[in-house]
């Protein structure tokens, strides 16, 4: 039994096309299943074009405006009938026969992910950095490595995620915040490399704003979580730079304000430390009151 999930905004030119895809590889998989479409405030002939499909199991929701990505798929969630969610994008960037090799490992993983591959993928110049950089940070929080940190093609279970719905961010950081909420309390995640294709009309991400907030997201995520692994990561980074900063200034500069900076930068360290230790005793403390 399944639950199929589709947030859409803008998205006539892919949408019916994964409708009808879907139907076919839910009827070959699947005895009971559900399709959710999400249509987050579309001003184009998306919505027009859904309520002309007539697919089994079909059922759909209106915003009356934009609302986010995240607050979309929450919204599905919520409404789903089955606890074995599935995920998909309305732009015809993931294939749908890929959710077989999905399936192949649930319910024995608590959450599936498509790992995605191609060119594509790897295309964007401001994207790759910004994807390396919340990969390491975000692995570096959890210990545990993630390939893909927000893919759109996943399956979880409801009830987990549900227990975690005053945490999930309703904007295009959504998949970020499941990520991580599942690996930083110990749930069994699992990677499965698919394919990513190019999308079907125009992006609607904001690359610098959305890269902004998926930042914000990780860390905080990693501070309520898994505080002292953030504020050691930050004694260690002014330490470092404060030894740099002294380093260069004794060979080149002899300047005393460098000095001064230098020692600060290092002597920080102590008590950053002794903050982040703080923060993990009072996340301790809060949890077990709650």
């Amino acid at each position: 039994m399944l639950s199929v999930i589709i947030p859409v905004y803008n998205e006539e030119k892919a949408v019916v096309k994964i409708l009808h895809e879907l139907q076919v590889f839910l009827d070959e998989e699947f005895k009971e299943y559900e399709i959710i479409v999400v249509d987050d405030g579309s001003t184009d002939t998306t919505g027009e074009k859904i309520r002309n499909v007539k697919i089994k199991g079909l059922s759909f929701i209106t915003h009356v405006e934009n609302a986010g990505y995240g607050k979309s798929l929450l919204e599905g969630i919520l409404v789903a009938k089955y606890n074995c969610i599935a995920i998909i994008d309305g732009d015809g960037s993931y294939n749908v026969k890929d959710l077989k090799k999905l399936c192949n490992f649930f319910p024995q993983y608590d959450m599936v992910v498509g790992e995605r591959q191609g060119q594509e993928y790897r295309r964007g110049v401001w994207k790759r950095p910004a994807r390396m950089l919340f990969k390491m940070l975000a692995e570096y929080a959890s210990g545990r490595s993630i390939p893909d940190v927000n893919s759109g093609l996943r399956i979880f279970k409801k009830d987990i995620a549900l227990s975690f719905q005053d945490s999930l961010c309703t904007g295009f950081s959504f998949t970020t915040t499941l990520t991580l909420i599942f690996l930083l309390n110990h749930y069994f995640v699992k990677y499965v490399p698919i394919q990513y294709a190019k999308r079907e009309g125009k992006t609607k991400v904001k690359h610098v704003r959305d890269t902004l907030r998926a930042g914000q997201i990780i860390i905080e995520a990693v501070l309520y979580y898994n505080p002292l692994k953030l504020f050691l990561l930050i004694a260690f980074c002014n330490a470092i730079f404060g030894i740099v900063v002294g380093v260069i200034n004794n060979m080149f500069f002899k300047l005393d304000f460098l000095s001064v900076a230098a020692a600060l930068c290092i002597a920080s360290f102590i008590p950053v430390f002794c903050i982040g230790f703080i923060a993990d005793q009072l996340r301790k403390i809060y949890n077990v009151n709650k």
